[in-house]
């Protein structure tokens, strides 16, 4: 491996990170911390990938996830390679969590406090808030089951007929949806929206998305929204920080063009400014772009091109990210803004389209955290699910229509016409999704998560066509979503480093104690 600062310890195994993410700066972390030389090589000038930032005109923005749920795991990731994670991220809870908009003017404002919850749900239908209570600990049952299954590998079948999996197969009723489930509690059309629009943190439709993923709401509910200060960036930023402070060689504006390869086993990767040999390669870019980019199909037997191409992919986003002159005191922190008519909204995105009339999200962060603007202004986050870029749409030319689309769903929000206010802007599209970010399809949320791209169906944390390359990141097990990505780098640091043989691979855990979710 070429030389960084003094050289590394030759009797020390070498392991080349792609991607700085959050996925892959975990993994790092954890890998420096069990006795490896880690390198870690990044295409942009600053770590973090999706969960980095934009920064313009004294305003900051996060390029992805603003939502931050369920702390415990990258607090437990910290303390296993001897940090403090509350000593690195402030953290704020929100409370309410975030308010769910209708169209026709009705609203929740979510809270954990169950019973302030139940009377916000019986503005909408008193019956089905009866049920609130029940449900919110129905889902805490299946989340208890569930945790230990996605906090470890699946390498095959047999892996399904585990006793723990077996044991937690009813409460996954794996026969339903996420809307199935929820017949099940409420009969209200739009409460049943309100407990399944999580789904779309996995890019995926409720109608579609399995049952299990009602257990999101459960680590909304059960353990809290927060926002670190500064924004989710934040979160990335610490890891860079201390990963540094371990050790780690974080080289940026470093893009990989190839993996190299030998026979069936990756022996390293080649940039623009060097040729970096390895003994194992953990790959955190996404996944689908990744593959079909930088290793040849002839490598790959089970992950072809043809087969990548053929896989289901999630919806994409359309963005702006707003820098306005002013405060909006009357808006949440969160809101998310419901279509008037959510089954079509979400059709018109599996379909690949823009929908006619879309569901948006919009953050507007400055109200609990004034590091993000100039004083006396906002920073706000607008996002728009659409369909990807399988669906044709001609992001040129819908472009400047869907942005005075989406302003005008602001503004309605706003309650005043947000236009004059705005003194920074920047758009992304599907197509920019792609081409800045490097994402397969513009799938902002990477492959759908389907029962055919579960579990072993996904790619798996040791990958399975190329010996000595390890994967994290949303597109691989156990899914996308900040949480998920850090089990993933739990799973793929804790495999690479017991087949590497590291000193630390003992100390590695992959499981959270009971205590830290009570």
């Amino acid at each position: 491996m070429m030389d960084g600062s003094g050289g590394f310890d030759a009797a020390r195994k070498r392991v080349l990170v792609i991607g700085a993410g959050p996925g892959g700066l975990a993994t790092a972390m954890l890998l420096r911390a069990a006795g490896a030389e880690v390198t870690l090589l990044e295409k942009e000038e600053q770590p973090g990938g999706r969960t980095g930032a934009i920064r313009r005109d004294g305003f900051t923005f996060d390029i992805g996830p603003t939502f931050f749920l369920y702390p415990e795991i990258p607090r437990e990731i910290f303390a296993t390679c001897g940090y403090d994670f509350d000593a690195e991220v402030e953290l704020v809870k929100l409370d309410p969590m975030y308010r769910l908009q209708f169209d026709d003017g009705r609203m929740i404002d979510a809270t954990a406090d169950v019973e302030r919850l139940t009377a916000q749900v019986a503005k909408i239908d008193a019956r089905d808030a009866r049920n609130v209570a029940g449900y919110l600990e129905a889902n805490r049952a299946k989340f208890e089951a569930f945790r230990p299954i996605l906090q470890r590998p699946f390498a095959s079948l047999r892996d399904l007929a585990q006793p723990d999996m077996l044991k937690a197969l009813p409460k996954f009723r794996p026969w339903s949806t996420v809307d199935g489930e929820l017949h099940r509690w409420f009969r209200n059309p739009d409460v049943r929206v309100a407990f399944s629009f999580q789904s779309k943190y996995l890019g995926m439709s409720p109608f579609k998305c399995p049952s299990l993923f009602t257990i999101i709401a459960h680590v909304e509910y059960g353990f809290g929204v927060w926002h670190p200060k500064g924004g989710c960036n934040a979160i990335t930023a610490a890891m860079a920080r201390v990963a540094r402070r371990m050790g780690v060689d974080i080289r940026l504006s470093e893009q990989v063009e190839r993996l190299k390869v030998e026979g069936r086993r990756a022996v390293g990767a080649v940039t623009a400014k060097g040729d970096y040999d390895a003994d194992a390669v953990v790959m955190n870019a996404d996944f689908a772009h990744a593959m079909t980019t930088l290793v040849p199909d002839a490598a790959r037997k089970r992950w072809t091109d043809k087969r990548i191409a053929s896989k289901s992919y999630s919806c994409s986003t359309f963005m702006l990210y707003l820098g306005i002159e002013g405060t909006l005191p009357d808006m949440q922190h969160h809101t998310i803004a419901f279509s008037g008519d959510y089954q079509r909204n979400v059709a018109e995105i599996d379909a690949g389209k823009a929908p006619l009339d879309p569901t948006i999200y919009v953050q507007n962060a400055s109200r609990t955290d004034p590091t993000l603007a100039p004083e006396g202004h906002s920073a706000l986050y607008v996002l728009a699910p659409v369909g990807n870029l399988t669906g044709g749409e001609d992001w040129t030319a819908l472009a400047p229509a869907y942005r005075e689309k989406i302003l005008d769903r602001v503004s309605r929000l706003a309650g005043r016409d947000i236009r004059p206010m705005i003194r920074t802007e920047i758009m992304y599209t599907p197509d920019d999704w792609r081409s800045k970010l490097s994402v397969y399809n513009g799938a902002t949320f990477n492959l759908a998560h389907n029962l055919g791209q579960m579990l072993h169906y996904r790619p798996r944390n040791r990958f399975e066509d190329i010996d000595g390359v390890y994967l994290t990141g949303g597109g691989t097990h156990p899914g996308s979503g900040l949480p998920t990505i850090f089990e993933s780098a739990r799973i793929a640091s804790k495999l690479c480093a017991e087949d590497m043989g590291l000193p630390g691979a003992g100390a590695m855990t992959t499981t959270l104690p009971m205590e830290a979710a009570e």
